[in-house]
Order: structure tokens, then C-alpha cells, then sequence
């Protein structure tokens, strides 16, 4: 859409619009039915796409994701997309790998496409040409034995990441994506899972700290005071002094998270170049 209206052309009014999750969109425009999709897609809607489909296994064959457009059941034409992987993508997956995570990528696009992006990047295992609902239901295959994180930014892995254990999605990402997600990557860097990932490692380890700190000055301290031990303005100190040392375990190693959150009220975010 972006680059035709940056070319002056200006998309006709549709008088029907629909979205097909994992295969395509149909739409009616001047009583003609238009379907953009893949082979199977256009195929289940009584198009032929005899006189296409060698030309789509070729370019499938090379790792392109290819897109049927037809019109009034016609073929008009194809598009073949190639991927574009993000920066630092494999020093993402290779970092994850040596803490002893499994890699897999699910895709709707055709399997020659993504094993070629798997095989570049160093993934442990490709699943592709799966339907929303599929990917859901491998995330629930994965999670009887171990916990699942899903990284996604589509329309199709909504339903993906409300079924993972931690759904992350990538802020430039389709809106139902984001409103699916537990996390949100604002930089839309993939790396950022890594911070992501020890954050979250760091702030659990301190949430356990903090527990036993407060249950610890408070097993000893109430007894204490109940007693008659502890004098009140003695135990009112004690009390300052264990929200102190819990405050401060909780800024030590990383001030800098707590001191950026504050700084960032009211602060709007600024797009990152990637």
C-alpha cells in the first residue's frame, strides 16, 4: 500500500473485503470477485491454476513465497516475495541456542522458502505452511514438556501468541498481534529478546531476594514487638530500614531500568531505525 501510494496510485473502492487467515483475501470490485492468495487458496475458490503452477514451483523452488492474483477466476498475476531477515537475527538464534533453548520457526510460507532462512540463520527446526490454528496447536504439542516464548508480528500468529507461555510481538507489527503479546519490542530489534530475556531472569532472581528479605525482617521483628521486646519507635525503625534494604537490593546491578522508567513518563517513544 505504502509504495503505491508513494507512486501516485490511488487503490479503487472495493465494494467487498475479506481476509482469509493463512491463505489469502477475496474482495469484489465492479462486480468482478478479485482473490490474492496462495495455490490452494485460489484452487478451493474454482480458479485453474494449471497454466501458473510452474512457474510458482519455480520460484518456490529458489525460496520465494509466491502470490497468486486472480479476477473473475482468471489469473492476472503473480508476486514473489523473498525474505528479509532482521538485523542480528543470527546472533539472536545462535545466543539463545548456547543458553540451551530449541529453536523452531512456524510459517505459512511455502517450506523451500523457509528451510533456505533456517538453514542461513541456524534454527533446530522448520515447520512451515501452517494455518493459524496450527501453529497454536504445535505451541500446545511443545508445551507438554517444556515452556514456550512465541516471537511474532503478523496477523496470523495472534492466536499463536495468546497460546505460548510468553508471547512476544515486535511493535511494528499488525495491531491484534501486539494486543495478543505479553511483551511488546518497542526498538523492533530482535535482539532486544535477549535484554528481554535476562530482564526478566534478573527481576525474578530479585522478586525471590525480596521475599525472603521482607519474610525474614518480619519473622523476627513481630515476635519482637508482640512480646514487648522491641520498644515501638525501635521497631518502627527496624521497619525503614527493611523497605530500605529491599529498595536498594532491587536497584543493585541495574539502577539504570529503574531510573530510565522514571525518566520515560509522559516521554513519547521514538521510532528505531532497523
Amino acid at each position: 500500500m505504502a509504495a503505491a501510494l508513494e507512486r501516485g496510485v490511488s487503490p479503487p473502492k472495493l465494494d467487498h473485503f475479506e481476509a482469509v487467515p493463512g491463505r489469502g483475501v477475496r474482495a469484489m470490485f465492479a462486480n468482478d470477485a478479485v482473490l490474492v492468495g496462495n495455490m490452494a487458496f485460489l484452487a478451493e475458490q474454482g480458479v485453474s491454476i494449471s497454466s501458473a503452477e510452474a512457474r510458482v514451483r519455480a520460484l518456490e523452488e529458489k525460496g520465494r513465497t509466491v502470490v497468486i492474483v486472480a479476477r473473475a477466476a482468471k489469473i492476472v498475476g503473480l508476486l514473489a516475495f523473498g525474505y528479509a531477515l532482521r538485523t542480528n537475527v543470527a546472533r539472536t538464534i545462535g545466543t539463545l541456542r548456547r543458553t540451551g533453548m530449541r529453536t523452531i520457526v512456524m510459517s505459512g510460507d511455502n517450506k523451500a522458502a523457509v528451510e533456505r532462512v533456517a538453514k542461513e540463520i541456524g534454527l533446530d527446526e522448520v515447520h512451515a505452511q501452517l494455518l493459524p490454528p496450527q501453529k497454536a496447536a504445535l505451541i500446545r504439542a511443545l508445551q507438554r514438556n517444556a515452556k514456550v516464548a512465541m516471537v511474532g508480528d503478523g496477523i496470523n500468529d495472534s492466536v499463536a501468541l495468546m497460546q505460548a507461555d510468553v508471547g512476544i510481538a515486535m511493535g511494528d507489527g499488525a495491531d491484534i498481534a501486539i494486543d495478543s503479546a505479553d511483551i511488546i519490542i518497542l526498538n523492533n530489534r530482535l535482539d532486544a529478546v535477549l535484554e528481554a530475556y535476562e530482564i526478566s531472569r534478573w527481576s525474578y532472581r530479585k522478586m525471590l531476594q525480596n521475599v525472603c528479605l521482607a519474610i525474614a525482617f518480619n519473622g523476627i521483628g513481630i515476635p519482637l514487638a508482640a512480646t514487648g521486646l522491641v520498644y515501638p519507635i525501635w521497631a518502627m525503625a527496624a521497619m525503614a530500614f527493611s523497605v530500605t534494604t529491599i529498595f536498594s537490593n532491587s536497584l543493585r546491578g541495574r539502577p539504570r531500568l529503574f531510573f530510565d522508567a522514571i525518566l520515560s513518563v509522559g516521554r513519547v517513544a521514538e521510532p528505531a531505525n532497523t
